[in-house]
């Protein structure tokens, strides 16, 4: 059965490659992406999307923007623009995409969405919280209707990467990343307890350099400069986490991570803002990936990336 998703994402090029692979998941269909702010600012992650599934020949995905505030009103934080460049893909240009963005605010869009195809669609996102907080705070009932989100996000049994006790998606907006968990939606957390686990190596990108494809071509510009950032930020991973990535695989095969449910809880304030601290409980709020195969997954990322 085709499984209805909506992305919500900070294009950004871990978003990228998850992107690309969902487009290339016949298991997935992909009903629009929403965008907000993170790994760059929410304007530039729209044109990012919007050029991304021109390359990809899908200009019929609709796009919609999120806010550049987080929930509570605050300007966002700074784009991470050493790791992922300052146009948010590694500085790779991507043909201009004729579309531009819908005229709907993206938390009106996962509201209308939800709505017309009740316990059907998927929430997948790669980034701050603040586009599905909203919607749900608009229309608390939605929380009930949504199937299932699944988030990368959070580092519930290993330190942070922007902060030591903060993942940086969780981080961007704790306040709505708290909300969401305690709104009741059903959530399935992957977090870097299992994403530093997933790395992309050098050899798959010359495979992408050797098939000189515009697609490929983008990818790899774009992973060329996401790896020589992790050889300065982490070089003990050997690569770059498929962070982003692995959300889209767990969509498509839910058993590549084993999960235990967790009542989880954001710190949204002082030192550690951000953390997310998780307690086992069997009617915990969020289903929390612990393990992951790592390898299966790597190969089938590698074998639908190009399509």
């Amino acid at each position: 059965m085709t499984k209805q998703i909506i992305l919500d994402v900070d294009t950004g090029i871990d978003d990228a490659l998850a992107i690309t692979y969902a487009a290339h998941s016949p298991e997935l269909n992909l009903l629009g992406i929403t965008t907000t702010f993170g790994n760059t600012y929410v304007d530039v992650a729209a044109r990012n999307t919007l050029n991304l599934l021109h390359l990809l020949g899908k200009d019929d995905v609709p796009v919609y923007k999120g806010m550049s505030q987080m929930l509570n009103g605050d300007d966002h934080h700074q784009p991470a623009t050493w790791i992922h460049g300052e146009n948010g893909v590694g500085n790779v240009d991507m043909p201009e995409s004729p579309k531009q963005p819908e005229a709907i605010p993206a938390h009106e869009f996962i509201i209308s969405t939800v709505r017309e195809y009740p316990n059907e669609v998927t929430i997948i996102t790669m980034a701050n919280h603040s586009n599905l907080a909203r919607a749900i705070k608009q229309d608390p009932e939605i929380a009930s209707l949504i199937d299932e989100v699944i988030l990368m996000g959070g580092a519930v049994t290993t330190e942070g990467n922007i902060t030591a006790h903060a993942e940086a998606n969780i981080y961007n907006d704790s306040e709505a990343a708290q909300f969401t968990m305690q709104s009741g939606v059903s959530m399935t957390l992957i977090g870097l307890d299992v994403t530093r686990k997933t790395l992309l190596d050098k050899a798959t990108i010359d495979t992408w350099v050797e098939n000189g494809s515009p697609l490929a071509e983008a990818l790899a510009g774009m992973c060329q400069f996401y790896m020589e950032a992790y050889e300065k930020e982490e070089p003990i991973l050997k690569g770059c986490p498929l962070h982003d990535p692995l959300t889209i695989g767990v969509a498509v095969e839910p058993s590549l991570v084993e999960t235990k449910q967790m009542n989880v809880n954001v710190v949204t304030d002082g030192e550690a803002n951000g953390q997310t601290v998780g307690t086992e409980d069997e009617n915990g709020n969020v289903k929390v990936a612990l393990e992951v195969d790592a390898e299966k997954f790597v190969a089938h990322f590698a074998n639908r990336i190009l399509g």
